[in-house]
């Protein structure tokens, strides 16, 4: 499998776009990224950020799989703190025993998002997801974005409730860390921050699934991967935009 795509960055429209889907704006978003993701959704070779976990490749696998993978020290049952500096060596050595488990055993892009989460992203497989994070930073946020929501996490970030978010997207352990703190404080450094020249309404048109086009086809990519006017996440974008104007 070939981890290089396009890899094209993070456009500054892509954070107000992708917040108005949840009725917030670039800022709450800024907030998120800042505490929740990595700095960049790719590694120096142009590849998409990745951390294999072991032990989540213990509980995607059975039987003799699962025997092999012990035996070469790619999977065990608890968590270690045992990451190489690179972690693709060992995903691609996961992958010869179970390409799609070794896949979901991995935190993928910005959000660092577990492979085993590819459903509440949309996509039908890890497989498919991983190759669309090869493609853009901006199909890694709205991944992210769409987690959020599937987690039931948006009316948190709609809220400011930072320690409910946290909670929801780090576990129990998030006072530890004080990612609440963390995502207050950033979400306060954004906002007295100038937002992004963006017009609301334009998160109504712009509502499509990643395309692997290059950027250079934008007008292309929306024509052929719009939603459709009844999926329920443009009915949601088109009540908040109606809100917004009155």
């Amino acid at each position: 499998m070939n981890f290089k795509g396009t890899a094209i960055r993070l456009k500054d429209t892509d954070l107000p776009r992708l917040g108005a889907t949840i009725g917030v704006g670039e800022d709450e978003i800024h907030a998120v990224l800042d505490v929740e993701a990595r700095g960049s959704g790719y590694d120096s070779q142009g590849r998409p950020a990745m951390l294999f976990e072991p032990h989540v490749f213990y509980r995607n696998l059975s039987g003799a799989e699962r025997d092999k993978a012990v035996a070469q020290g790619l999977a065990y049952r608890n968590w270690k703190r045992n990451y190489p500096k690179d972690s693709y060596p060992r995903l691609e050595r996961a992958m010869k025993i179970n390409k799609e488990a070794a896949l979901r055993s991995a935190s993928w892009g910005l959000g660092q998002i577990l492979g085993e989460n590819f459903a509440m992203c949309e996509y039908n497989r890890a497989e498919e997801m991983v190759l669309a994070f090869t493609e853009s930073e901006g199909s890694q946020l709205e991944a992210m974005v769409k987690f959020i929501i599937a987690a039931g996490l948006d009316d948190e970030l709609r809220r400011h409730d930072w320690a409910g978010f946290a909670r929801g997207y780090n576990g129990p352990g998030y006072k530890k860390n004080k990612y609440d703190v963390k995502l207050r404080q950033a979400y306060n450094k954004w906002s007295k921050i100038k937002d992004t020249e963006w017009k609301r309404g334009q998160a109504i048109d712009t509502l499509h699934k990643p395309s692997p086009g290059p950027e250079t086809e934008p007008d292309k990519a929306l024509a052929n991967t719009t939603y459709p006017d009844d999926h329920w996440l443009v009915k949601l974008v088109k009540a908040i935009v109606e809100a917004l104007s009155k």
